[in-house]
């Protein structure tokens, strides 16, 4: 049984949208940590609905803040919770998602994911396997996780979008080189930046290629060359 998402809104008034931007959080954030985000890209994408749910169950380590799944190494579960919050938490975003999906009356290849640390590892977790591709997935700061089920479990390939700092305190940047090698010999079109200076945050040159990739992959924008 799914767990209804509780999440914000910004962008395109309802029922005008042609797509739509969800935003998936980290560890012991919240929704409207990422939903600023909206603030910089509506003017670039007007056309564009943004959402930002808050992860289902509040987090170990800041109760002010919410997580997807536990974390053992910060938070002392074990493996065996690690793992089945990461899939509870999976089923969640997936229910959310096709919720937004059908109260924007729009098909999933309008939707893009864009998620920060531990939520590029619950986007990089859904999207492949979901039924149709979405738009693309952008990922900061994150890895992906149970790379070995990769293969097997692959249904849908959409683009995705990798950036990273070098000096990320908490991710190690190695994890994008990892990541994309996994997703490239899973069959996916993968693209990464690494941030130069850059912690466990997201710079204004990770922000704008996001930008980049987003009008190119969300349908109604001009793609590089001036096409529609």
């Amino acid at each position: 049984m799914t767990r209804e998402l509780q999440s914000g809104r910004r962008g395109a008034a309802q029922g005008r949208a042609r797509s739509v931007v969800v935003f998936v959080h980290g560890y012991g954030a919240d929704g409207a940590d990422l939903l600023g985000l909206a603030e910089p890209l509506a003017p670039h994408l007007p056309d564009t609905a943004f959402y930002a749910p808050d992860a289902p169950d509040p987090c170990t380590n800041n109760p002010m803040g919410y997580q997807w799944f536990p974390i053992p190494w910060l938070d002392g579960s074990s493996e065996a919770a690690a793992q089945a919050g990461l899939l509870q938490a999976a089923d969640d975003l997936n229910a959310f998602v096709d919720r937004v999906l059908a109260d924007e009356g729009l098909p999933p290849e309008a939707l893009a994911l864009v998620g920060f640390s531990q939520g590029t590892m619950m986007s990089l977790q859904i999207a492949p396997r979901r039924a149709a591709p979405v738009a693309g997935v952008v990922g900061f700061s994150g890895r992906l996780m149970r790379p070995e089920a990769l293969g097997a479990e692959t249904v849908s390939r959409p683009p995705v979008l990798l950036i990273h700092g070098d000096a990320d305190e908490v991710v190690p940047v190695q994890s994008l080189p990892e990541a994309a090698q996994a997703l490239q010999g899973a069959g996916f079109e993968v693209y990464g930046h690494v941030s130069k200076g850059t912690g466990h945050g997201i710079a204004p040159d990770g922000l704008s290629l996001a930008l980049s990739f987003l009008r190119d992959k969300l349908p109604g924008y001009t793609a590089p060359g001036g096409a529609a």
